[in-house]
């Protein structure tokens, strides 16, 4: 089949849809997002990225750690 779902019908505006997010974003409490204004003010104080190899920072791989029982699960789920 050619059909495909939409998120919204063909008859929402922007407008309803734009109404749809902020509703549901207040709903989550999601943080406020800051304003294009108040981004670019913190990008112009903020010092530039060095291009020195010697300026280079190191970063370290996330430690996964791996309990006894996933460690049985793994051992089961292996048994094929």
């Amino acid at each position: 089949m050619t059909y495909q779902r939409r998120a919204y019908d063909d008859q929402s505006t922007t407008q309803e849809m734009h109404d749809d997010c902020s509703a549901a974003g207040s709903a989550l409490r999601l943080p406020a997002r800051p304003s294009r204004a108040e981004l670019v003010a913190e990008l112009a104080v903020r010092p530039a990225p060095s291009l020195h190899y010697a300026d280079r920072r190191e970063t370290t791989k996330p430690v996964i750690t791996v309990t006894a029982a996933a460690q049985r699960l793994a051992v089961v789920f292996d048994r094929d």
